[in-house]
């Protein structure tokens, strides 16, 4: 039986990994679970999944759940409640932990630390962060690498990589084919995007996601981040790599090779499939009637593919700049981006002024750090988890200083 800590187990993926484990007790136990401030969601799940250990991401939260444990004794509730523990460091110890395997499920670069904490504690990973791997991916994959630790992608666009690369080991990739589907506002152009509402773009046409990766997915961040994660994860420069826009959501990514044969992972869009292959790798799990069978004379008869548009949905543009910078640039950008979402989904500024001020960060950045604009992609060697840091705390305060003139 295999241990599961959970970091983030209030969230969509959170919560869908509990669905596997919960259709699977005979392979899959509990070990941990964390959450912000959803304190009501994870008591449910304590009592369902009984932990051993929890985090909560303060201390109200902390002190709203203690207040709930000590209820239970006082009514002789047969829950066994869990040792609680709070914030950034509470988090980070749950992931050092006794487990097999932790799914980092956390949002935002709030997941870093904690990947690093597990990695250092000999855990396999089961990642769903990919900011982890965007801000840090260059130490990331050194410590990996150092302490043996698979890291496995939950992601549907790496995990459809990490599984055409199955089989194919050691085999000369000529590029990753990395598909989008282009968000709602596909083939907009500037002009229609100054209109775009929160409400509007949080609408995607075919994924049922939290609120930032949707926005992030509408604005083409999202396929910018992924990127950035694919290149960390499979080892090849940001060269190799091709967006192909797909509207469908059939063909989840795939790998094309010296020979130019091309493998591809097809299935309907569901999370539960790359969640059940990180959990329980390197077999797969019979998700029965949880997922539906790909219907090949329905949606996926017809196929389509187009380039995207990184001049309109700069986004994208910014993020490939960043992956062939490297260096600090890619944590500039990912915490500019957190912020912006955040004020957008709060109507303080405007769909567009996302990517306008992220740009104007960065910039800012690669003067401040003497940091060539254009170039070879290259490897940045040298950068600390303190250089990160800074870089992360910078870039949201100028972007949040920026955003007040919108």
């Amino acid at each position: 039986m295999k241990r599961i800590t959970i970091l983030g187990s209030t969230g969509s993926i959170g919560t869908q990994a509990l669905e596997i484990i919960r259709a699977n007790p005979d392979k899959f136990c509990v070990s941990g679970l964390t959450c912000g401030d959803n304190v009501e969601l994870l008591v449910d799940q304590i009592r369902e999944f009984r932990p051993i250990f929890v985090a909560v991401g303060n201390e109200d939260a902390k002190d709203r759940l203690i207040k709930i444990r000590d209820s239970f004794d006082a009514s002789n509730d047969n829950t066994r409640f869990p040792e609680i523990l709070s914030g950034e460091e509470g988090i980070s110890e749950i992931a050092r932990r006794d487990t097999d395997i932790v799914l980092n499920s956390l949002m935002g670069m709030r997941g870093l630390i904690p990947t690093l904490s597990a990695i250092e504690a000999g855990h396999d990973i089961a990642l769903a962060n990919k900011e982890t791997l965007v801000a840090g991916g260059d130490i990331v994959m050194k410590k990996a690498r150092e302490k043996g630790v698979r890291m496995l992608p939950v992601d549907s666009e790496h995990s459809a990589i990490f599984q055409c690369l199955e089989g194919n080991p050691n085999q000369e990739i000529k590029r990753i084919l990395l598909t989008a589907s282009g968000g709602p506002f596909r083939g907009w152009s500037m002009e229609e995007l100054k209109r775009v509402t929160p409400e509007m773009a949080l609408k995607h046409p075919n994924w049922t996601m939290g609120k930032k990766i949707t926005i992030d997915s509408a604005t083409m961040m999202n396929k910018g981040l992924e990127i950035i994660e694919a290149m960390h994860l499979f080892d090849v420069p940001p060269s190799k790599i091709q967006v192909l826009v797909h509207p469908q959501s059939i063909i989840h990514s795939g790998v094309e090779f010296v020979d130019r044969a091309v493998l591809a992972q097809l299935g309907t869009p569901d999370m539960k499939v790359p969640i059940s292959i990180a959990l329980n790798y390197p077999e797969r799990l019979d998700l029965g009637s949880e997922c539906e069978s790909l219907d090949f004379f329905g949606k996926a008869g017809t196929l389509t593919f187009q380039e995207p548009d990184p001049e309109t949905f700069k986004c994208l543009g910014l993020a490939l700049k960043a992956a062939k910078l490297r260096g600090t640039i890619p944590a500039v950008m990912n915490g500019a981006n957190e912020v912006l979402v955040e004020l957008f989904l709060n109507k303080y500024i405007g769909f567009t002024d996302i990517a306008d001020i992220i740009e104007k960060v960065m910039d800012e950045h690669m003067e401040n750090q003497n940091c060539i604009s254009e170039g070879e992609e290259k490897s940045e060697e040298g950068i600390t988890l303190e250089m990160i840091l800074e870089a992360d705390k910078w870039a949201r305060m100028r972007a949040g200083e920026l955003s007040k003139s919108c």
